[in-house]
């Protein structure tokens, strides 16, 4: 498995998520500011994007974000 990237924009308001090497892809609104990024030959899912990030978080300083290695 390929290490997970993720990417916050601040000043864009913005979390992408990529399962794979970002790249160019065809990207899918799926609702609540969720994007989905897909491969343009296979249609697998290789990323996401959450917008407006930052408003669900006002009173926090840092992303809930947990890393779990077993």
């Amino acid at each position: 498995m390929e290490k997970i990237r993720v990417m916050f924009d601040k000043q864009g308001n913005t979390l992408d998520v990529w399962f794979e090497e970002p790249r160019e892809a065809i990207c899918e609104e799926t609702g609540n500011g969720v994007i989905l990024k897909k491969d343009f030959k296979t249609g697998k899912v290789i990323g996401f994007e959450k917008l407006n990030i930052l408003s669900n978080l006002k009173e926090q300083k840092d992303l809930p974000v947990e890393v779990i290695m077993s």
